[in-house]
């Protein structure tokens, strides 16, 4: 039976992070299934004593708290958390959140053992997102862009995952490399994903596994910085993986979008097609294989921004 481990990084929310590894270790053989839960703290500005003293020994779950340096962002606090993994199945959670069914450790297991697409092995399994509060779900978490026509499936095969409400084989990061950290914020998934497509993989969401997240349902405002890292990291995964032409369609819609979410911030636009129109001379070409676009538009990916 595949061994499974779970990845936390810190955001400065050290009761919502105590209130996560409770219910973890309160999952059906939790015990028995999980190696360990790998706490990052990612030079987190509040108070963790609380935590610290929950993960203190003799546990039913072995813990491992690792203290960052410095912020290494989401990427380079899970590629950090990484150097300290050994099982066969890695859970990535936000630590605003809980596990919905206590048997989502099971579920996750029997995910993974299902057939893949065609003769895909599936690489990474993403989970249904609830927002807390309501349990209504949460439509950014659904790793699919036709929204309607995938919302209520139980399960299907997609082309990305939601960074915070997934699992990873660990066999296939040791094929495909980390995440990518200059990716400070931001479309890491998406970069990660079409390297695992073209490694041969599939993709799969299953809503038997839920993720209860606190975020409001109003949402959180993206901070123009933020959304011009989104802007240039979705540039930079066209032009590394896909036909040139959708590195030109991803740049001209996302700074149409930088413009509607942040009212016209000129300073920002500017600073992002400077940083977009230079990607051609910084970054190397990777293009997938025509397999891996033929499973791209068979999974009904949107590809042109």
């Amino acid at each position: 039976m595949k061994s499974i481990e779970f990845v936390i990084i810190t955001y400065n929310r050290p009761d919502d992070m105590l209130e996560l590894l409770q219910n973890i270790i309160q999952l059906d053989d939790a015990a028995t299934l999980l190696r360990s839960v790998i706490v990052v703290n990612n030079a987190s500005t509040a108070d963790y004593s609380s935590v610290r003293k929950f993960l203190v020994p003799p546990t039913e779950v072995r813990f491992q708290y690792i203290d960052s340096p410095q912020n290494l962002g989401v990427t380079g606090g899970r590629n950090l958390a990484l150097q300290y993994a050994s099982a066969d199945i890695l859970v990535f959670l936000d630590d605003d959140c809980i596990l919905q069914n206590k048997d989502a450790l099971v579920q996750l297991l029997r995910s993974f053992d299902e057939q893949g697409f065609e003769n895909r092995e599936t690489a990474i399994v993403s989970f249904k997102v609830l927002y807390y509060s309501n349990l209504q779900m949460q439509i950014n978490g659904l790793p699919h862009k036709r929204i309607e026509r995938y919302k209520n499936k139980e399960k299907f095969f997609t082309y990305y995952f939601a960074g915070g409400a997934h699992a990873i084989q660990r066999k296939v990061l040791l094929e495909t490399g980390n995440l990518p950290e200059e990716f400070f914020y931001g479309m890491e998934e998406y970069d990660l994903s079409y390297r695992i497509i073209d490694k041969g993989y599939c993709i799969k969401y299953d809503s038997n596994i839920v993720m209860l997240h606190k975020e409001s349902p109003l949402g959180r405002k993206t901070k123009e910085e933020k959304l011009r890292m989104m802007w240039v990291n979705k540039a930079k995964v066209a032009w590394r993986y896909l036909p040139k032409f959708y590195y030109y369609s991803t740049s001209l819609m996302w700074s149409l979008q930088y413009l509607k979410e942040t009212k016209f911030n000129m300073v920002g636009y500017f600073k992002g097609w400077k940083d977009v129109l230079s990607i051609p001379n910084k970054e190397k070409r990777s293009p997938i294989s025509q397999s891996s676009l033929d499973y791209l538009r068979a999974v009904e990916a949107r590809l042109w921004y």
